[in-house]
């Protein structure tokens, strides 16, 4: 895997939905830090994160995180936990669960070897290939096509 010059992290791509105010999104960052790691692959600005809550601290509670990356479906976590903390901690796991899934859902299964193949040569490699042949035998050549 290649290294990304500039790669996704939470405090940079996090932004806060309803429920929430720009104050409480340094507290969230925190407790989303742990899929940095996971995060890190991706390009900063090719990956938004949203996190929302409907209904705050009411019974029926329900907090959401989205997730964009570039050329990726999106990944929609929900949880319906009680307690804030909590509902949060649930759908950060299951959000790195999911991106685990999906990255694994694009590599070769059980093939370290595919994965670590060398690319196929490009076009010009070939021209260069047919310019290094041997000239053909004139000989064989006439006795071919008579």
């Amino acid at each position: 895997m290649s290294a990304v010059a500039n790669p996704a992290t939470v405090a940079e791509c996090l932004r806060v939905g309803a429920g929430f105010s720009q104050g409480d999104r340094n507290w969230i960052a925190e407790q989303f830090v742990t899929l940095d790691a996971r995060l890190a692959s991706f390009h900063a600005d090719a990956t938004e994160l949203e996190v929302s809550v409907k209904d705050r601290e009411a019974r029926g509670q329900k907090v959401t995180l989205e997730c964009w990356i570039a050329g990726r479906q999106k990944i929609v976590t929900t949880s319906t936990e009680e307690d804030l903390h909590a509902a949060l901690n649930d759908v950060r796991d299951d959000l790195r669960r999911r991106l685990n899934d999906a990255k694994t859902r694009q590599e070769p299964r059980h093939n370290k070897h595919l994965r670590d193949l060398p690319q196929p040569q490009s076009e010009l490699d070939a021209d260069e290939d047919q310019e290094n042949l041997p000239a053909a035998d004139p000989t064989r050549v006439e006795a071919e096509t008579v």
